[in-house]
């Protein structure tokens, strides 16, 4: 079943380099858990950067990744994206180097530039589909993509196009760096929507909190010979302590993978892409991947985010923070050895060092 949306131009011209404010009011402080014990191993931390070398190879780069590249379009894929916008002048393969990963780029006979995505799995497809109807459009047009139309037949979306590179690939001066991540803290605010979500929603978000904390068992077996049982037992904790806290986190809708590749800036706007993770869950959760990489050693881009945001972490938010980040870690190390995916092998082991050195 095809889903058809307005259409919006391709491409927005940059604008002033004001973040969009957030009028939400600041969230009141909670305190932590009276039971709740700092995030620390029993043991020494393993050698991280001697594990990190046998893992990832020394050609590994961040962002590097096995599998083969998908093919090209689809004749169905672009028959149905004919049928929307009309004849195609040009189609490049916009996927990223992971077997999961379909994406082309496309420009229709008006030279409008859209992107044509195909969900790895249903699940995926909803999540997406439903942030593009229920969120996202609060970001406005032009700092986030628009879905143009949607085919559930073939886990199917059409989008326009943002300008902008991906925060990750950009050697910024300080200033220019503090400044983009103003904008994503600003632009994550809004899209979290705390103070507009339902009961339903909220109810989601712990429910989310819960999940999270449940699968961390599954990881663990997953992750293997990966993790030494002080490092199991710091991440049992971590889960042990986010059920604890689930219904305490302040929620939202969040985008589920906020990282500087998803955050497209030009210079003086700041736009933020693919959303297939979001979902409602506690907002501190879309903290997690910029606090296990971009905020490592930068302090300063965790301040400037967080004045865009428009108020500090919650006391419950600190605690949980570590946790998040100590089941994500173990997701890491269950997914990315099977999937020849370094990157996320790297993050897992590197923020199990840091935890256990108390420097997160």
């Amino acid at each position: 079943m095809s889903h058809r949306h307005d259409t919006a131009t391709a491409t927005a011209a940059p604008a002033a380099s004001e973040a969009p404010a957030g009028s939400a009011a600041a969230v009141e402080p909670a305190p932590p858990v009276e039971s709740a014990r700092p995030l620390r191993s029993a043991r020494p931390p393993l050698p991280a950067r001697s594990a990190l070398a046998s893992l990832t190879g020394a050609t590994a780069r961040p962002g590097d990744h096995a599998g083969p590249r998908p093919a090209p379009l689809p004749s169905a894929l672009r028959a149905w994206a004919e049928h929307v916008v009309g004849p195609l002048a040009s189609v490049r393969d916009a996927s990223h180097p992971r077997r999961t990963s379909r994406v082309w780029e496309v420009t229709d006979g008006r030279d409008r530039r859209f992107y044509l995505k195909q969900s790895p799995t249903p699940a995926f497809y909803e999540r997406e589909t439903f942030g593009y109807h229920s969120a996202v459009p609060v970001l406005g047009y032009d700092r986030a993509p628009r879905l143009v139309d949607s085919d559930a037949r073939h886990l199917a979306l059409l989008l326009t196009a943002v300008p902008g590179t991906p925060l990750s690939r950009l050697s910024l001066g300080a200033a220019a760096h503090r400044a983009a991540h103003r904008q994503f803290g600003a632009l994550l605010r809004l899209l979290h929507g705390t103070e507009k979500l339902s009961v339903a929603a909220r109810r989601a978000a712990v429910d989310s909190a819960v999940r999270t904390a449940t699968d961390a068992e599954e990881h663990l077996v997953r992750a293997g010979d990966l993790l030494s049982e002080s490092r199991r037992a710091l991440v049992r904790h971590a889960a042990d302590q986010l059920r604890g806290l689930a219904d305490r986190l302040v929620p939202g809708h969040v985008h589920g993978d906020a990282q500087e590749r998803n955050a497209l800036w030009t210079g003086r706007r700041l736009a933020v892409i693919d959303f297939e993770r979001s979902r409602y869950a506690p907002a501190v959760q879309d903290f997690v991947r910029l606090a296990c990489g971009a905020w490592q050693d930068r302090d300063d881009l965790r301040t400037a985010f967080l004045q865009g945001y428009g108020r500090s972490l919650t006391g419950t938010e600190r605690y949980a923070l570590p946790c998040l980040a100590a089941l994500d870690a173990a997701s890491c190390l269950a997914y990315g050895p099977a999937h020849g995916e370094h990157d996320v092998t790297a993050r897992g082991l590197r923020t199990l060092d840091r935890l256990e050195r108390g420097v997160f």
